[in-house]
């Protein structure tokens, strides 16, 4: 049997009424008597009817509902923003939709086309490691529809966007290492066109060269799609351990490359730290329970998720169109653990 759901026309039926009464009603109008307004709520109450937000959508052309796209809902990052994208959200009478990309710029495209066809109110975006054509998300810009990026943004669209202290992140990180003694500090980042990728990849380079240290193009691998894909962690692995001078360290700069990096590390046999070090970037809480506990830049997930819904319900809420557009930087923290424990240092290799 195919389930129905309650309508007002069921409700005029029961109780003799006509539709329009039993509507007019259910929206409090003064054109209705007290005493049918509470016969029509107390018997919509007691059949557990609820308004079809299709045709409330339709009528008052907005949905009361966002669409999210992220690369993936498993990665715990991207779930701390979920959740704070929601408490805001629903705190305001929002529903909201998400949508994985898993990193594939075509599912991310299919994502974006299905939400919009449903009339979302705006959209939260984080975009895939694949995404290098943004056209699509400037046709849905310049056609009205309210957009926030966040973490991984798109430069070239003139809107409200979230981000975490890229750059400070990977700087700090990079810079714990020279201190803790590493001398050969490789870095494994997500693909040059995510915005995240550049922006550390810049802290990383800051670090080294404020230490007189220059980057070595040699010890910079990439893996497209940010540690989702072990064969390329294995590649960049394989390509770093081949070299005549190999790392000493290594800097993962995004969260599945973090646990990768360790995964891979193991595989090979090596003993984190004391045959390499590891920091990288990752929110996950099981990064304290491994052994050897992981160092981190946390980012602060949750709060990105609350900033980036707040400028999105003022996008969609504003009466007039909005032209001043933020772009807000939050500040990451590092937690250090074993992963990155000092090194003995020699009289002959320690920094000046």
């Amino acid at each position: 049997m195919k389930f129905e759901a309650v309508t007002i026309k069921d409700i005029a039926k029961a109780l003799g009424l006509s539709t329009s009464t039993v509507s007019r009603a259910l929206r409090d109008s003064y054109e209705i008597s007290p005493e049918t307004k509470k016969l029509v709520l107390e018997y919509a109450e007691k059949i557990n009817y609820h308004p079809n937000p299709i045709a409330l959508s339709l009528k008052e052309r907005r949905s009361r509902s966002i669409g999210v796209i992220v690369c993936e809902i498993a990665n715990s990052y991207f779930s701390q923003v979920i959740n704070g994208i929601e408490s805001i959200a629903n705190t305001n009478g929002y529903n909201v939709i998400i949508s994985q990309s898993h990193e594939s710029s075509v599912k991310e495209l299919v994502n974006l086309q299905y939400l919009t066809s449903r009339s979302v109110d705006g959209l939260i975006i984080s975009v895939s490691t694949e995404t290098t054509d943004f056209n699509f998300f400037r046709e849905l810009h310049d056609r009205g529809m309210p957009i926030v990026f966040f973490d991984r943004i798109v430069d070239e669209i003139q809107t409200h966007k979230v981000i975490a202290d890229n750059f400070k992140g990977a700087y700090d990180a990079t810079t714990h290492l020279i201190n803790s003694g590493y001398k050969r500090i490789a870095t494994l980042c997500n693909t040059v066109f995510l915005s995240i990728g550049k922006e550390r990849l810049a802290g990383y380079k800051a670090a080294l060269k404020d230490h007189g240290m220059e980057p070595d193009d040699a010890l910079i691998r990439y893996c497209q799609h940010g540690g989702m894909v072990a064969a390329e962690m294995d590649q960049a692995m394989n390509e770093l351990f081949s070299l005549t001078n190999p790392p000493d360290a290594i800097f993962a700069a995004a969260d599945k490359l973090t646990t990768g990096s360790l995964r891979a590390l193991c595989a090979r046999g090596m003993s984190v730290p004391e045959d390499i070090g590891l920091i990288g970037f990752s929110n996950s809480e099981l990064t304290e329970l491994l052994n050897p506990s992981l160092s981190v830049v946390r980012q602060p997930a949750f709060e990105m998720g609350e900033e980036a819904t707040s400028l999105l319900l003022e996008l969609i809420e504003s009466k007039r169109p909005v032209t001043d557009f933020q772009t807000r930087v939050l500040s990451t923290e590092m937690l250090l653990r074993s992963s990155t424990r000092l090194q003995k240092r020699s009289p002959k290799t320690s920094l000046s």
